[in-house]
């Protein structure tokens, strides 16, 4: 039995397919079942609640072997410091998968090694020790930026011809596809041989900074597009302007920082491992329907 937490999100949407699909038997935890389309909740098991709860992730792991792990953005708006909303969120699944001998597969930053404060992902990797300590077996996905992350741009690319970031233009911004993500979460799922406790850095071929990015969006949509850099003073004020608390604000300022000083190189990777979709190839693949859309 795989266990399946955040069902309804990019990346767990994605493991939840995959496992169907080879046949596998699945319980999801979801705070509202209605969120899965029927077809999918006429396949699945469900937990009613949050995977944050105790009840909720023991009646979950009740006779299962595999867990899908990820902490869910869901609530960082009126959170206080993301390290307390990420620990306090895995301590109680990472005790009852170590107490039931259930291995998880967990998403989680690259960046492991890295020794300045990093804000969200500085937070992942904290929940990685906390993980870790528990003596649950395990494989952590360490992940880059998203490149789904400029789905959210669509607007002002459409509208305007741009996007923006508080990356660095001309410094190497290290990304992944979300569907590489999943890919290899789910064979890690359905893998019944692994065993003991390891990080699985995941990083597309690519190495791009922003303003290289655009280039690439521009060929393939077949119009100019910019990158624009906005201060990180800039990043804060504006979201806490939208209604983030000042704890968040801070934290998505160090993490950025941390991007710019390269976080994502500090943790040793295997060159030879770089997942398989290409920025380009995303951009093709994604990004292009999603702005014809």
């Amino acid at each position: 039995m795989i266990v399946i937490t955040t069902p309804t999100g990019d990346i767990g949407r994605q493991v939840l397919d995959r496992a169907l699909d080879r046949g596998e038997p699945v319980r999801v935890i979801v705070r509202d079942p209605f969120r899965l389309p029927a077809h999918v909740r006429a396949q699945v098991e469900v937990v009613t609640g949050s995977h944050a709860e105790a009840g909720t992730i023991a009646k979950a792991l009740e006779g299962a072997d595999q867990l899908f792990w990820l902490v869910p953005p869901a609530g960082f708006r009126d959170a206080g410091p993301a390290r307390h909303y990420y620990l306090d969120f895995a301590r109680a699944a990472a005790q009852e998968a170590a107490s039931r001998g259930v291995r998880m597969v967990h998403v989680t930053s690259l960046g492991h090694g890295y020794q300045d404060e990093a804000g969200l992902l500085s937070a992942a990797l904290d929940m990685d020790e906390l993980i870790e300590s528990s003596g649950v077996q395990y494989r952590a996905l360490a992940l880059p930026y998203f490149m789904e992350n400029l789905l959210r741009q669509i607007e002002p690319i459409c509208e305007q011809g741009v996007f923006t970031m508080a990356n660095i233009a001309d410094r190497p911004l290290l990304t992944v596809a979300t569907r590489d993500v999943a890919a290899t979460a789910a064979e890690l799922l359905l893998d019944t041989a692994w065993r003991g406790q390891a990080r699985v850095p995941l990083v597309s071929p690519d190495s791009l900074t922003p303003d290289a990015m655009a280039e690439i969006i521009s060929e393939t949509l077949g119009r100019t597009v910019r990158y624009q850099h906005v201060p990180l003073a800039e990043l804060q004020a504006g979201m806490v302007r939208r209604g983030a608390s000042p704890a968040l604000a801070q934290d998505m300022a160090d993490m950025v920082n941390a991007q710019n000083n390269g976080i994502y190189e500090a943790e040793p990777r295997d060159p030879a491992f770089a997942t398989a979709t290409g920025f380009r190839e995303w951009c093709q693949d994604v990004l292009k329907p999603a702005v014809q859309s």
